[in-house]
């Protein structure tokens, strides 16, 4: 069951009630996890832009659309090889500013997969 947020602010988000201070990936069973941003900070030396290896790790089988945070301030996106792969994979990615990007979730229906910045 996809879960739903209520919400964000700099630097949080509240998912089901409850609040982390940190950037997540939810994903199809509705788990939410910390987003492993070293995979993009390694290669970029920011978490700003996603990497390839990051979006392998991002993809889940049977995705068909990924909502992507990019923050309040819209910092992050995608790498050329990140978005390459998603396409490869069928997968639809709609980039938004966080709240825009909870609003979409919210109302999304199907096999969604999230990522949000909390941040900038």
């Amino acid at each position: 069951m996809k879960p739903r947020i209520d919400g964000a602010e700099f630097g949080s988000i509240t998912v089901d009630g409850f609040d982390i201070g940190y950037d997540v990936l939810i994903r199809l069973s509705g788990e939410i996890k910390k987003r492993k941003k070293k995979l993009s900070k390694a290669v970029f030396g920011t978490s700003h832009t996603i990497s390839l290896e990051e979006a392998k790790y991002i993809f889940e089988k049977g995705t068909e659309r990924l909502i992507i945070g990019s923050g309040h301030n819209s910092m992050v996106e995608l790498s050329k090889e990140a978005s390459e792969y998603f396409k490869k994979k069928k997968v639809r990615v709609d980039l938004l500013p966080t709240p825009e990007a909870i609003q979409q979730w919210n109302k999304a229906k199907g096999s969604i997969i999230g990522l949000f910045h909390v941040t900038c």
